[in-house]
């Protein structure tokens, strides 16, 4: 039986465009199905505008800090207007969107508009079309959770806070994780009073815990009100008034509450049993090492499979997927050592396990560490400090990892990432020449370790 195309995309994310555009590189006949707006939740809802977002917080700590070094200017007449910001995003993510289209415009896939669900196993239904392909890519990423806890169904979530034209007069954040503390200190950051309510005892579960105990307390010193071990169990009220009713027995009301309690593969609507495709109890499909479903024709990429929810990992994912079905072939991305960013103030950057999950896998430890007070608020009153972390392997001096929490740590940990991936020593850190003065040298010149 033929079918209408070599290559069947379901969603115009950055992984599934990825996927898309290579295989159609590669001579396959594409086409990618998008219910949405082109460009996935990192284009349009998520990264790009949260960074954007990020950049004017920092924008405010700058005006603060210049008077320490010089400038006059009227810092207590500075003001941040959210209408501005917000029709300057609208413009960037309608560009990039604009950019997207145009990619697959040129490689010669086909969108096709509307909401695919599975009739069987190599075809979909869209708007009352049925389209069919040899293989298909379930590229339909995740969206918030909207029923962890009574009453949160209604709340906003980060996709509403980006819309924003004004800000709120106080928030409450209900999450610890990234979501939840990067709008925490970027909001903090606006003028903001914030309150973080989240389970754990400090936020970032799954983070190395020097760098989470840290965080809690830059969040602190940016005038965050942290209440771990305080997540709602129950929220009442609507748009202008919340109710949060905690824990403890106390109540919170606040005019305006994020939802930042997690996100769910987009799954619900598929169709996957039409299909046989199996997916585990939290919603995510199943996959093997090469993303194979448990339908062999049928792959998944990206937070779809809630391993490693990530843009980079998403369109690595779909690259590989893509030449092994129709070009030369090549290997998945290696998914136990991918760095990684978390956008306060300052930033977090992240490369490899955590000092607790190798300690638990057995391997024996040099922990070398630097805490100090960055040369940049050598003149301001900022009590911001800069937290560098190596983990090395005492059997055969390999770094292991990297973790760092201050200014430009997502570029410096980055750059630093290439180095574990070649599996550099710590004997070839400590033989680089350090660039003076900066930040990063602190990675080449640790020498005491615990």
């Amino acid at each position: 039986m033929g079918h209408d195309f070599d290559l069947l995309v379901l969603g115009a994310g950055s992984g599934g465009v990825a996927a898309a555009r290579r295989a159609a590189l590669h001579g396959a006949k594409v086409a990618i199905v998008e219910a949405g707006r082109v460009g996935g939740t990192c284009v349009l809802r998520g990264c790009v505008p949260k960074k954007l977002l990020m950049y004017a917080a920092g924008y405010g700590d700058a005006v603060a800090e210049a008077a320490a070094y010089g400038w006059q200017l009227p810092a207590e007449a500075a003001s941040f207007d959210m209408a501005t910001w917000q029709a300057a995003k609208t413009a960037e993510t309608a560009r990039l969107e604009g950019v997207y289209r145009s990619m697959l415009a040129q490689a010669g896939v086909e969108l096709v508009p509307g909401r695919a669900r599975f009739v069987d196993a190599h075809g979909v239904e869209v708007a009352g079309r049925r389209v069919s392909a040899r293989e298909l890519i379930i590229a339909t990423g995740a969206s918030p959770v909207r029923d962890s806890i009574d009453g949160i169904s209604a709340c906003p979530t980060s996709d509403d806070l980006l819309d924003l034209t004004a800000m709120p007069a106080r928030a409450a954040i209900v999450g610890g994780g990234y979501i939840g503390v990067e709008f925490a200190s970027m909001l903090a950051r606006l003028g903001v009073p914030v309150t973080l309510l989240y389970r754990d005892r400090l936020p970032l579960r799954g983070f190395d815990e020097d760098l989470r105990a840290r965080l809690a307390t830059a969040l602190m010193n940016a005038g965050v009100m942290l209440k771990p071990g305080q997540a709602p169990i129950r929220i009442d009220g609507g748009a202008g008034a919340w109710r949060l009713t905690l824990p403890s027995g106390d109540s919170l009301d606040v005019p305006w509450l994020l939802n930042a309690t997690g996100r769910r593969p987009n799954t619900a609507e598929l169709g996957l049993d039409a299909a046989g495709i199996a997916a585990d109890d939290r919603h995510a499909v199943k996959v093997d090492a090469t993303c194979r479903t448990t339908v062999p024709h049928v792959h998944a990429i990206g937070d779809v499979t809630n391993r490693r929810n990530l843009t980079p990992v998403a369109i690595a994912e779909g690259r590989a997927v893509a030449d092994r079905l129709f070009g030369p072939g090549g290997s998945q991305p290696a998914l136990d050592r991918v760095a990684t960013a978390v956008f306060t103030l300052p930033p977090i950057g992240t490369v490899g396990p955590t000092e607790r999950e190798l300690v638990a896998a057995g391997v024996k430890l040099r922990v070398y560490e630097a805490d100090f007070k960055p040369m940049r608020h050598a003149f301001t009153r900022r009590s911001e400090r800069c937290y560098m972390k190596l983990l090395v392997d005492d059997a055969d001096g390999r770094v292991r990892a990297v973790h760092m929490l201050g200014d430009d740590a997502a570029e410096i940990v980055q750059s630093l990432a290439v180095a574990l991936t070649a599996g550099a020593t710590k004997a070839q850190f400590d033989a680089t020449l350090a660039v003076h003065p900066t930040v990063a040298e602190e990675f080449v010149l640790m020498r005491n370790h615990r």
